[in-house]
């Protein structure tokens, strides 16, 4: 594998036109506290969009250049900033300019290691969206690059900078709701079918495909549902994105470690699920249960599907558990914590009787915790601490500093990569493989019954029982299992090559 250092970033950066010199790291001016950041943002057709909106808002921030491989895009978004703003579809060759300091990303989640490594080689601090990469390696290489060039990079779980959430941490870690018996997490949210396509699509002449696809393999698209054969469905495709579990799933999987206190990727993961209830060109589920054996167990649950078969005609209302649909719920020996924001957390009994509520504004109970030492918000939320760190130059600084966003990370990867490495089973085997899993089980029963009502005919379509794996959290690597151990890293695209050695 070919190693991106700085030498040959400066080769490929420079393909079509004279190489220019990086000079020493330090060339990207550290801004001071009276100097404006000049940050660019990468990727806007979605995500990003909230990236520069946040960033023109905030003082000291000047937005000064924009980068995607979509020229539509890219012109669309550039004449609403106005005069002023750089374009580019080419990554390389924005980190080549001196006279940017910080990059955030929003790219498809196979591009996110890439560009925050080379960002990073070039001097960049970074913000790069959630999932922090698309496999182990590559976040374990990012949080080499960030430490190597001394880079400050966050990851966008942006509910780590919730003063609500972090008081509500905070509770729970006091012991007020005695100890944690179970972590849960949830992504009910509605997946219609993307369609059936009889072949590769041709991709739009407006966009970069070769760039676009970067990393990963450059196979013309199988999909063109409502956003096309390029744009957003590449979620649901393995060599692009990591489903609902790695789309959604990352926050609340965040969340679910932040409260356990875990600082290791789980020693053991299992999946169940499928793509249920249609049939067409995405590969990843659209139903999904993981199990991730902690001390005290997590648990992730993926629902596409609505309610019923009825609901289907009634406007999809989907599923939830003790009221949320998206979100987290704690399960404790003297109550629970509901989370259904990104801002707020519901502090019940046992009974299920409210005792309070944390949304970093009101208080509404004698008995809550003071908001902690440095337990703050900063002006623009996430962006807005990150900004900070920026100036400080302290990785502490961080809510979200990229290993917790590999941490995090990992735990998606691990769960997708049992259900991958697994096999369809009818529902009778799989209650029989997981009786002695008693937390599992339960929500496997809920999500067959959940199939069951929206007219899935699971003895014939059958879920697929995910292989159990043991996980060594130290070294990164799956015990026993050379397959699996396989799928932490990906064959590279050169140029396009997350490095051995950052």
């Amino acid at each position: 594998m070919k190693n991106f250092t700085r030498r040959n970033f400066l080769k490929t950066a420079a393909a079509s036109a004279a190489a220019v010199s990086l000079g020493p790291l330090s060339w990207a001016r550290a801004a001071g506290a009276n100097g404006d950041i000049r940050v660019a943002v990468i990727g806007f057709r979605s995500q990003g969009s909230g990236h520069i909106n946040t960033l023109r808002k905030m003082n000291g921030v000047r937005l000064v250049a924009l980068c995607d491989v979509d020229k539509q895009v890219l012109e669309k978004k550039a004449a609403e900033i106005g005069s002023g703003i750089q374009t580019y579809t080419d990554l390389r060759k924005l980190l080549e300019n001196k006279e940017i300091d910080a990059v955030s990303i929003a790219t498809p989640n196979h591009w996110h290691a890439l560009a925050t490594v080379w960002a990073c080689q070039a001097g960049k601090d970074v913000y790069v969206e959630k999932p922090a990469s698309h496999n182990i390696f590559e976040g374990r290489q990012m949080v080499e690059a960030a430490r190597k060039y001394k880079r400050i990079v966050q990851c966008g779980t942006q509910c780590r900078s919730s003063v609500g959430l972090q008081q509500a941490v905070e509770y729970v870690r006091a012991g007020k709701l005695g100890k944690i018996t179970l972590a849960r997490g949830f992504c009910y949210k509605a997946r219609k079918s993307i369609g059936l396509v009889d072949g590769p699509q041709e991709v739009p002449a407006h966009i970069d495909y070769e760039l676009w696809c970067g990393p990963a393999p450059h196979d013309k698209p199988m999909r063109n549902g409502s956003f096309g054969p390029v744009h957003y469905d590449w979620h649901w495709f393995w060599n692009y994105g990591n489903g609902d579990y790695g789309n959604q799933g990352p926050h609340q999987v965040d969340i679910a470690r932040w409260f356990l206190g875990e600082n290791l990727i789980a020693p053991f993961s299992m999946a169940v699920g499928g793509r249920l209830g249609y049939k067409d060109s995405a590969e990843t589920p659209n139903t999904l249960v993981v199990y991730h054996g902690y001390k005290v167990p997590m648990l992730f649950e993926t629902r596409g599907l609505p309610r019923s078969k009825e609901s289907q005609a009634a406007g999809w209302q989907m599923d939830n558990y003790k009221g949320v649909g998206v979100g987290n719920v704690i399960e404790c020996e003297h109550g629970y914590v509901v989370v259904p924001s990104y801002t707020e957390a519901i502090i019940y009994d046992k009974d299920g009787k409210e005792i309070t509520r944390f949304d970093g504004k009101t208080k509404k109970s004698a008995d809550e915790v003071k908001t902690p030492t440095g337990l703050t918000g900063e002006s623009g939320g996430h962006h807005g601490n990150w900004i900070a760190a920026i100036r400080s130059r302290k990785i502490k600084d961080l809510k979200a500093e990229i290993l917790e966003g590999h941490l995090s990370a990992g735990l998606v990867h691990t769960g997708n990569i049992s259900y991958r490495l697994g096999s369809r089973k009818a529902p009778g085997e799989v209650r029989e493989m997981l009786h002695e899993n008693k937390s599992m089980a339960e929500a496997v029963d809920r999500m067959i019954a959940h199939l069951e009502a929206n007219g899935v005919d699971l003895n014939s379509d059958k879920v697929t029982l995910g292989l159990p794996l043991k996980f060594d959290g130290r070294k990164e690597k799956f015990v026993g299992n050379d397959q699996a151990n396989k799928m932490l890293t990906r064959d590279y695209v050169e140029p396009f090559v997350v490095p051995k050695k950052v």
